[in-house]
């Protein structure tokens, strides 16, 4: 185990999956603040074979999982492109990063590219390198430390999006908001407003 997840409550490895390049990212949560541990990409291109390449992907994410011992996982999900050969790839990549988790029994979380750079940096329409700079300023990463492939960064943003997603509270059930819930329960209100996104 890498001696760094120790400080941290919560451990969330995200992945970007890719048959020419995979990117990996670790997040460390303590309390309520998300750092940055490690973030990366495992580049597959100089293997000719497919199946070399999702030998690879399963012998790294393997590895990493050993390495930092993640709680969750948060991947991104294909999207459907015009390209039917290369989302038939792209699952395989997909399905394989799941199975070295699911190996050491751990929970596997799937993001939409659109939900994670909405979550990220609140436009669903957001580039990579948009993305890339706003992981740079929330988790404060030097200059040095950002990755030349952006791989590595949307896989970072997996994490962070699990830990935004996942971090809040719940609508108690019956309600499809917390604007329905406080509407059906306003003696439930003890002070302050509604956040403007549930307005």
């Amino acid at each position: 185990m890498d001696d760094r997840v120790k400080e941290f409550d919560r451990v969330i490895m995200g992945i970007d999956p890719g048959t020419n390049v995979l990117g990996y990212g670790v997040l460390g949560i303590k309390g309520k603040t998300p750092s940055m541990i490690v973030m990366g990409v495992v580049e597959l291109s100089k293997y000719e074979s497919h199946y070399k390449r999702l030998h690879r992907i399963f012998e790294r994410v393997t590895g990493l999982v050993e390495q930092f011992l993640p709680d969750e996982l948060a991947i991104e999900a294909p999207f459907y492109g015009k390209n039917v050969q290369s989302m038939l790839k792209l699952g395989r990549a997909q399905g394989v990063a799941m199975a070295a988790a699911l190996c050491r029994d751990i929970p596997i979380f799937e993001y939409a590219p659109l939900s994670i750079k909405q979550a990220v940096t609140g436009r669903g329409s957001a580039s990579k390198e948009q993305v890339a700079n706003m992981l740079k300023h929330i988790l404060n990463i030097a200059d040095g430390d950002m990755p030349a492939l952006l791989d590595a960064t949307d896989a970072l943003a997996a994490a962070l999006a699990h830990h935004y997603t996942s971090s809040r509270p719940a609508v108690p059930r019956g309600a499809s908001s917390w604007k329905q819930f406080i509407k059906q329960n306003p003696d439930r209100l003890v002070s302050g407003t509604l956040p403007a996104s549930e307005k």
